[in-house]
This record gives C-alpha cells, structure tokens and sequence, in this order.
C-alpha cells in the first residue's frame, strides 16, 4: 500500500517561521507593535507564548487599539475622559505584559505625548530595576507635561543607552551613576548644574551624548568637557548654549583635548553670535580625529583661525546655508584645514541661479583634498 502523498502544507511546514530558532523569532516579534507581536499567540498552541520572551518592550498611542468614540460630549469633559480612559488602558496593558513575561527585558520604552503625572510609571521602572537587566531604556514626554524620573531609575545599573526627553531629575547627586552607560540623550530635561555635572562624571564609559534644549543654568563649558573625556558622538543645540550655558570662559582652548570625538553635529547654529561660533572653532581645533561634523544653522565674522588642522575629517553637512559670508568663509577654512575630507553636503536656502555661483567659488577656494562638493536646494521642503 502506498503512502499518502504529503499536502503542499505538509510540504512547507518545514520551511516555515515556525521552524526558526526561538532568538530569531524574538528578533522578529521586536519589530512589531507590542500589541501586534501578542497577537501571534492565536496563531497555535505552540505560538502561544513565543511573544512572552521578547526582550524589547515599546508602550506608547500604538500599544492600544483605534476604538471609535460614539458618545459626543463638551469638548473639555470629553477631552478629560477621553484621556483619562486611555491612560488607565495603556498602564493595565503594560502590568498585563509584564506578569506575562517568561525572559528577561533588555530594553523598555514608554513614549507617552499626551499623559502627564504619571506615577505609575514609577512602580514599574522599580519592577525592572528589580527583576530585569535592562540596557536600554527610553522615556519620552510631551513638551508640556514633564515627568520626574524616580531615584529607583539609578538602580538600573546595566543601562547602555539612556533617552529622556521632557523629564525632570531633581535628585540630589548621591547616586552612582551607571558605569556601564555608553550613549545619553537628554532632551528638554530640567536638572540642576550639581546634578549634570555628577550623571556625567560618573558614567566613565559615555562615548555619545546628546544635549538639547536643557534647563540647567550657570554650568561652563570647561566643567561639561571635563566630564566627557572618551566622548566620541557629540551633538549640542543652541537653546542648550543660549542663554543656559555660560560661554565666556572659552579662550583659545578646552580644558582636556577630545581625541576620541568622531563626530559632532551644533544643531541651530548662529553665526552672528560671536560666542557661539568661537566656541566652534576651539572645538573643532581641540578635536583632531573628527571625521564629519553637521551644522544646522538657523541664522548667521571669522577671525584668523589659520591653526585649525583636521586630520581625520572626512564629511562636512550644513543645513539651511543662506550663502552669507561668514557662512561661506566656515565652509572654507574646513576645505583648507581637511587633508582627508572627501564630502562637503550643503542643504541650501538660495535661489536656483545664486547656488550656480556658489557652487563655483567653492570649487575655486583652496582645498587640502579632492573633495566633493554636493548642493541641494531645500526652498521647497
């Protein structure tokens, strides 16, 4: 008697997602919504719980589904309900996730625009400082609602990568630290100067930071680069410099030499403040092994900065070029001080003709390299 012939299923179990190892399926179920990665489990008895073991977790709007909202009610008690519902769901679908959870948790994110005070956040940041190793951790807020950062979030001592934004740390600087932190981004963050400067002495392996529209007054430049002696990403905005952050004992160089900075992006730059730009340039001669630097100018007299010397650089970007002087003198002095510079990207204000002639006195200025020159005209964006 002959076998039955196997059915094209049959066939293709073999081949199917089910048959991956289980660290590439969680791999996989990470690039869904939360949501959509429990989902799964109605899938089969074995899929059941596969979802349980991914070790990166997002909360946030997408966490809940889209209902539709019959009930017409005042704008501000509809507004308030409305608000208050989704809050409750949000926070009763995380607790439901976390009692679920069969492995550890290596990254947890909560980006929550429209909810303020949330205290029950709190509960569950000491739950992972508890039960779980994480090394990423992200919390984000709206501009308006700013979230106080527990001190039981310092006990996260695995923590790798750190992103805040809109969050208040008023802590006394007695905690640790986190000696295993290798990325920070503070954004929108109020906290004291004695606060700041005692985060960033005492994470000893911070490679990239990113600082953007901090609320910490009377702290100096010399006392920040202190701290950052390995940094190797750096980006600053101008509403972090002006008026917060005191420019005026920059002289002719920074406290320690940042030999390991690869990349620095000044997001608003203004080349009419003087303090600024000087500021600028004793960076860029302080770091020897840049290789690209990003300039985001919002609005714009260059001194004689013939010492400048980029041995490493190898791309130069600038956003919104208006083709004023100083302007276009920076993007020389780059030119001529760059041997191994091989890219200069300029995303331009100006009309179509006055890029033509632009673009021609670039070509035509010295330069240390054979390097490319690339406009693009962002009038229309």
């Amino acid at each position: 008697m002959k076998a039955k012939r196997p059915t094209k299923a049959q066939r293709l179990s073999s081949t199917t997602i089910s048959t991956l190892p289980q660290t590439i399926i969680e791999n996989i179920l990470c690039f869904l919504p939360i949501r959509e990665a429990a989902r799964t489990s109605i899938l089969s008895r074995e899929w059941r719980y596969k979802w349980t073991t991914i070790p990166k977790l997002k909360f946030g709007s997408s966490t809940l589904s889209k209902g539709k909202n019959k009930e017409k009610l005042p704008s501000d008690i509809a507004s308030a309900r409305k608000n208050m519902d989704e809050r409750c769901k949000l926070f009763n679908a995380i607790h439901q996730v976390l009692l679920m959870r069969q492995g550890p948790i290596h990254e947890f994110a909560f980006n929550s625009i429209g909810t303020n005070n949330c205290f029950e956040l709190d509960q569950i940041i000491l739950h992972l400082s508890r039960n779980h190793t994480v090394k990423k951790l992200t919390l984000a807020f709206g501009l308006m609602f700013l979230y106080k950062l527990p001190l039981c979030a310092f006990s996260l001592h695995h923590l790798r990568d750190l992103h805040l934004s809109s969050v208040v740390i008023d802590h006394q600087p007695i905690f640790s630290g986190f000696g295993s932190l290798r990325s920070l981004c503070l954004y929108n963050v109020k906290i004291s100067k004695k606060a700041l400067l005692h985060l960033l002495s005492n994470c000893p392996s911070l490679k990239r930071f990113s600082l953007e529209y901090i609320n910490s007054k009377d702290c100096t430049i010399n006392e920040l680069f202190e701290c950052l002696p390995v940094i190797e990403h750096l980006t600053f905005s101008r509403n972090f410099f002006y008026p917060r952050l005191v420019l005026d004992s920059i002289r002719g160089e920074l406290p320690i030499s940042l030999i390991h900075l690869k990349y620095f992006c000044y997001n608003k730059m203004d080349f009419a403040d003087h303090r600024l730009f000087t500021f600028l340039v004793v960076l860029i001669k302080c770091s020897p092994n840049l290789e690209k630097i990003v300039l985001v100018i919002c609005c714009g007299i260059l001194e004689n900065y013939s010492d400048v010397r980029l041995e490493h650089l190898q791309e130069l970007e600038i956003h919104y070029f208006s083709n004023l002087k100083h302007e276009m003198e920076f993007v020389k002095l780059i030119m001529a001080s760059s041997p191994k510079l091989k890219k200069v990207i300029i995303h331009s204000l100006v009309e179509k003709d006055e890029e033509s002639d632009m673009l021609e006195i670039l070509l035509r200025a010295p330069r240390a390299s054979p390097v490319e020159i690339v406009v693009r005209s962002i009038r229309n964006w």
